[in-house]
């Protein structure tokens, strides 16, 4: 069995740049973030063997791009919190001898849209067939789907949605490399343009170009390595379906359920001991889930958690300590961003730093809720 600590990540790194990149493909995007987070552990490509990306990039393009011949590769693909998940598969593989040092790696354009293949439609799906027919097709119409149910439920409000994005917006005023750092109002937000009932504009994520890459090996082996190792104590996963409307409850996510609590279980820590929190928010209303699907909060409690500032700058829970993919970056699949930004804080070098902070929960959602990845973070080993 993996033992709490005995994974690091010892190489952390983003592309260059985020937000419009459009001199950079795809597979450039990974390639500069990988070799960023190889300049950062004093690697280079030899002493990698594992590699670790979600389509449309394949293993074998990025191996071999990269001059990697690797003993291990994943191609794990189930939406932006895959990265959760190679992490999680990773620091088995490394346990299990598979091998030694595994590189992930992320690279998305798109914003710019640089080889990029287009989204299309799928009418033999079940989405086509069951859920295209009466409109909605992709994010922005199908994620307001489960959340009026919720708003109803637990008597949220349009100010509560609101809420989430003014104080994210207050950590990405604290971020440099934050695509929207300047203050925005509650009404500001209410007064945004409209996108899908009930989410306007600056409740959806950013639509940007950028990549990320992450290092792990044997914490064994951290004293090897120019960085701090931060460890990983915990680590978790689930799906439930890839049809929004067939979730099992619409003001819950099961996945999450599932997913957070295995991490924070496996990491042998209560939630009073999380310092630092980060949870993909694609849209204003996944903090609110996340926040209560891995018990942080009780249902129906997570808006009036965030509206009396517990997650804002100087509160008891700091959330999505980047600005998040509403105001920090968002290039389609976000996950990498959300664990890149925890092993900042728990390396001590984040812009928007928590004080102290020792222990740091990062939670994915892929799809439209149909998957879910968490990993508990640690910059102490057991």
């Amino acid at each position: 069995m993996l033992g709490r600590g005995e994974i690091a990540i010892v190489g952390a790194a983003e592309s260059t740049r985020i937000g419009a990149v459009p001199e950079m493909s795809q597979i450039m995007l990974h390639a500069d973030a990988a070799l960023n987070a190889m300049a950062d552990a004093g690697l280079k490509p030899g002493d990698i063997d594992g590699v670790a990306c979600v389509g449309p990039m394949m293993p074998q393009q990025i191996a071999h791009y990269l001059g990697i011949t690797p003993r291990w590769v994943d191609g794990t693909g189930v939406g932006g919190c895959s990265f959760m998940l190679h992490v999680r598969h990773a620091a088995a593989a490394i346990h299990a001898g598979y091998a030694d040092t595994i590189l992930i790696t992320h690279g998305e354009s798109g914003k710019s849209r640089i080889n990029a293949t287009p989204r299309p439609a799928e009418p033999e799906g079940l989405n086509g067939q069951f859920e295209m027919p009466y409109g909605p097709f992709g994010p922005p119409t199908l994620f307001p789907i489960p959340v009026l149910r919720y708003m109803k439920t637990y008597g949220v409000t349009h100010e509560d949605l609101a809420t989430v994005a003014v104080v994210q917006r207050e950590w990405a005023g604290r971020n440099p490399r934050a695509m929207f750092r300047d203050p925005i109002t509650v009404d500001d937000v209410l007064n945004s343009r409209m996108i899908a009932y009930p989410f306007r504009i600056l409740q959806c994520c950013l639509v940007t170009d950028g990549g990320g890459a992450l290092i792990l090996t044997r914490s064994d082996r951290a004293k090897d390595f120019p960085t701090k190792p931060v460890y990983i104590l915990g680590t978790g996963e689930s799906v439930e379906t890839n049809m929004v409307s067939q979730m099992e409850d619409f003001t819950s996510s099961r996945a999450f359920r599932v997913a957070g609590p295995t991490a924070i279980a496996a990491a042998g820590i209560d939630r009073k001991d999380v310092d630092h929190m980060m949870i993909y928010d694609a849209f204003a209303h996944l903090p609110l889930y996340g926040l209560e699907d891995l018990g942080f909060c009780k249902p129906g409690e997570a808006a009036a958690f965030i509206r009396e500032g517990n997650t804002r700058p100087g509160g008891k829970l700091p959330l999505n300590t980047n600005g998040g993919g509403l105001s920090y970056t968002h290039t389609g699949m976000y996950g990498m961003f959300a664990l890149q930004e925890s092993v900042r804080q728990m390396r001590g070098t984040a812009p928007a730093q928590v004080p102290g902070a020792k222990v740091s929960v990062c939670h994915g959602v892929g799809g439209m809720f149909s998957a879910s990845g968490t990993i508990v973070f640690s910059n102490e080993r057991p």
